[in-house]
């Protein structure tokens, strides 16, 4: 997966927005204002994503390109090499369980705005 499709899939996602708030190429892909994923555009291609604290932790014991969130909290977010180590379904599942993390933890009202189902 390259970065164009990666934004692609961030985007598709139901509310899901996009933006810069940190610097010029850190790309952030939030849900009701709370971040799921981010990226940096410069150097290898990675990606943060939220994930439950047991799940985070055996998924780094299985792959090596899963590794504790970078700058992140180490306990709620892994990043993800992106590399022919990683094929395209794994990672969508991935950015699709950090995506229903995040969902999860909104109000009533932002989920009914965004009409989640």
């Amino acid at each position: 997966m390259n970065i164009e499709q990666l934004r692609e899939y961030c985007l598709s996602k139901p509310g899901a927005t996009e933006c810069f708030p940190f610097d010029e190429t850190t790309l952030v892909f939030k849900v009701g204002g709370k971040i799921f994923a981010l990226t940096d555009l410069e150097g290898d291609l990675t990606i943060n994503l939220k994930c439950d604290p047991e799940t985070a932790i055996s998924l780094r014991e299985q792959y090596s390109f899963v590794l504790p969130g970078y700058h992140m909290s180490k306990k709620h977010w892994n990043t993800i090499i992106i590399d022919e180590r990683v094929n395209d379904k794994l990672l969508c599942s991935w950015v699709d369980h950090s995506f229903g993390l995040v969902y999860k933890s909104l109000s009533g009202k932002i989920k009914k705005d965004i009409a989640y189902k």
